[in-house]
């Protein structure tokens, strides 16, 4: 994690590079849809990218004539990018003992398809923190052209022990 500056409150604005991230998210290969942390402010907001490759395990399926990035997968990527903001904002790691998950979705909106080419530009504002549950007002761009939007709400589990 490094630091990029400050905003005008004084705010520690940080960004964060692949390795950073999988410190930051318990995912993995196949499913790990964040490449880069492009700023960070604790309690605030993030900004993250995903660059969409034609190498994407379900681009032959989804369609093998006109591949386009799942839904669903956009809706997954805005997640996690959620889920670093909380991890950060938290100010813990994931691990067995602190999980994170994802609890609740509304108002999810499609408005353009993404295609291999793409850079998603993932955005999550925290919008409130109550009794656990984090909810943040999730977008996804490219191009500066909003394609998805979706409330996303994230809670913290118990650990696996």
């Amino acid at each position: 994690m490094t630091e990029a500056g400050k905003t005008e409150q004084g705010e520690q604005i940080l960004t964060m590079d692949i390795n950073e991230v999988l410190r930051r998210l318990p995912h993995r290969y196949p499913f790990l849809l964040v490449d880069r942390v492009q700023e960070c402010i604790a309690g605030k907001s993030i900004r993250a990218l995903k660059n969409v490759t034609f190498n994407e395990h379900f681009f032959p399926g989804h369609f093998p004539h006109r591949p386009v990035f799942p839904g669903v997968m956009i809706l997954e990527a805005l997640a996690q990018t959620a889920g670093i903001l909380a991890f950060v904002t938290a100010g813990v790691y994931p691990d067995s003992e602190r999980p994170m998950y994802f609890v609740g979705i509304d108002n999810a909106r499609f408005r353009r398809p993404v295609e291999p080419g793409d850079q998603l530009i993932l955005k999550a504002t925290l919008e409130r923190s109550m009794r656990g549950i984090w909810k943040f007002a999730t977008v996804a761009e490219v191009n500066g052209e909003e394609v998805t939007s979706a409330s996303m709400m994230v809670a913290p589990g118990t650990g696996s022990k």
